[in-house]
């Protein structure tokens, strides 16, 4: 099955509470590719590359964020695969 990538923003009480970790855990518990950053506005972006049912899981699991957030809404487009990056990271 071809690879497919995601883009995600996620707004809410997302930053300082361990939301990064929680996306690149289970990005790596994935094996998804990509990267996950704060962005100025208090949302968190996340890119990341895989099989799709891979990424469907990452997004279930980021719409639920880890017990300290407060996911207010998800925003996700998909691309095609552009292979760039080769693990998951925290920026």
């Amino acid at each position: 099955m071809a690879d497919v990538g995601v883009h995600i923003v996620v707004t809410g009480l997302v930053q300082g509470v361990g939301f990064r970790y929680f996306v690149a855990r289970r990005a790596e518990r994935l094996q998804l590719a990509g990267l996950v950053r704060n962005m100025p506005d208090g949302a968190v972006e996340i890119e990341a590359e895989g099989p799709r049912a891979m990424l469907e899981e990452l997004i279930r699991e980021v719409r639920v964020g880890p017990r300290s957030s407060r996911v207010a809404d998800v925003t996700v487009g998909w691309y095609q695969a552009k292979h760039e990056m080769t693990e998951f990271r925290i920026q």
